[in-house]
């Protein structure tokens, strides 16, 4: 994967964050660093604001008070501007049904002039290689679904995942090769930030657990 150079090590920096959609406080004055290549897991129950700090970071919520910052970009003057190196998948991973895995990321590699043996190069990379590859979206595994929607955010070069609920619905050997799609991102210098509802992780390296509450981050655990 290949990054744009990044001349500072903090990726996401909100201090004191309010986010009222429709006038109700889902963020109420969290605070959160994170930096270049960490693995961060957000934890809470439904309603703690994880999933609305994904799309604060995403440049999909505005900012209402407090202080954000996302690869530099300030979001309270331009969230659009951070979209371009920001990929966000949500609980539909966005693909189009008939068209294959191949299809998919090629479409959004395009965006960037991404070549065809780059896009082949990420799909071998994701496990999508081969006769998935050229199968169309719609009969793909959840586990190859998730995975070909992250490798178009890896096609475009995102330099931030922000992943709701990414295990979810997929079988154990699915969530292993996902856990080794994050290892293999992180190790190339992307930042990846997912919510979850698990008590308790058996990823390898262990993520930096983060847990939410009411629109706060309550815990810490690096």
């Amino acid at each position: 994967m290949n990054l744009p150079d990044e001349s500072s090590d903090s990726v996401i920096q909100l201090r004191d964050v309010v986010v009222a959609p429709a006038g109700f406080p889902a963020l109420a004055g969290a605070t959160l660093e994170v930096r270049a290549g960490e693995l961060v897991a957000l934890r809470g129950a439904n309603g703690a604001g994880k999933t609305t700090l994904l799309r604060l970071c995403a440049g999909l919520a505005p900012l209402a008070r407090g202080a954000a910052s996302v690869l530099g970009v300030d979001l309270s003057r331009d969230r659009a501007a951070v979209r371009r190196s920001v990929g966000f998948v949500g609980h539909r991973n966005g693909l189009y049904g008939e068209l294959t895995a191949r299809e998919n990321v090629a479409f959004v590699g395009a965006l960037v002039n991404a070549t065809r043996s780059e896009v082949d190069a990420v799909l071998e990379e994701f496990g999508l290689g081969g006769r998935v590859a050229d199968t169309r979206a719609v009969a793909l595994s959840a586990g190859q679904r998730r995975r070909t929607a992250l490798a178009s955010l890896a096609v475009r070069r995102a330099r931030l995942w922000l992943l709701d609920e990414p295990h979810s619905a997929l079988d154990a050997d699915s969530r292993q090769q996902l856990e080794r799609v994050f290892i293999q991102a992180t190790a190339a210098g992307v930042t990846v930030v997912y919510t979850t509802h698990e008590r308790s992780s058996n990823s390898q390296p262990m993520p930096r657990t983060i847990t939410m509450d009411a629109g706060r981050v309550v815990q810490d655990h690096a």
